[in-house]
């Protein structure tokens, strides 16, 4: 079988004596996009930390393409390179222009010449249709633009995985779908991801997987024509009610 690009076996996150994370196991394969669901405080976002290796963990392994990268002796730093994290907060540098923010990692951390990574970015901003953005300033843009040259800034390291924290909850309701559309257009192009999201139809569309995370362990899993449309789980069913009457599914 093909070794999944990551795997989690066993993980367990604790914050004093506050468990946030506990028994942890998926595999993600190549050119998925596994998606976690659950309320606030559930543990999605911690999870989405670990993988990226911001914050340690008490138990179990993680491994990305069959290298385990959990080990205190790894280098996070290289691991880095491989991941692309996306977070709510757009965290652009507001003193850089559009195409600074973009290619600066790649001259810092792969060694591209500016060139390179002026005309790499480019390419990613017209793919992307904000080529007449490249020289503005993230507070010239709106929400939803900010969001989508975050996305481009973790694309252009090329990385392994793309990592998107509830990349959408930060945003007016009608600048939501510009940011989805993004991430679906990565899913039709193959991009492996990991995915927290409180949008249900959301992950109806992009996930091969979705994971039900409730007080910390998943407790519910598969397709989401069966998590989403017939859950069997209570916990799952009385989470999806709560999204259908807020309005969210």
């Amino acid at each position: 079988m093909t070794t999944p690009v990551l795997a989690i076996e066993n993980l367990r996150k604790s914050f004093g004596k506050d468990v946030v994370l506990q028994d942890i196991s998926i595999d993600v394969p190549v050119h998925t996009a596994t998606v976690f669901i659950g309320a606030s405080g559930s543990g999605k976002s911690t999870l989405l930390r670990c993988i990226n290796l911001l914050d340690g963990i008490d138990d179990g392994v993680i491994k990305l393409d069959g290298i385990e990268i959990s080990d205190p002796r790894v280098n996070s730093d290289e691991v880095r390179r491989k991941l692309g994290m996306v977070f709510q907060s757009f965290n652009l540098f507001p003193h850089m222009s559009v195409i600074e923010n973009i290619t600066l990692a790649p001259i810092r951390v792969q060694g591209l010449s500016r060139e390179q990574a002026r005309e790499q970015a480019k390419e990613l901003l017209i793919r992307f249709g904000l080529s007449d953005k490249a020289d503005q300033y993230p507070d010239r843009l709106s929400g939803g633009q900010q969001q989508r040259v975050a996305i481009i800034r973790s694309l252009a390291l090329k990385p392994r995985l793309l990592l998107l924290d509830e990349v959408t909850s930060a945003l007016d309701p009608v600048l939501v779908n510009e940011v989805l559309s993004t991430v679906r257009d990565l899913k039709h192009e193959g991009m492996t991801m990991v995915i927290a999201t409180h949008e249900m139809g959301f992950a109806k569309q992009v996930a091969d997987e979705v994971c039900f995370l409730h007080q910390g362990r998943i407790v519910e899993y598969g397709p989401p024509s069966r998590v989403l449309e017939n859950p069997t789980d209570p916990r799952t069913q009385d989470f999806l009610k709560r999204v259908h009457e807020a309005g969210r599914l």
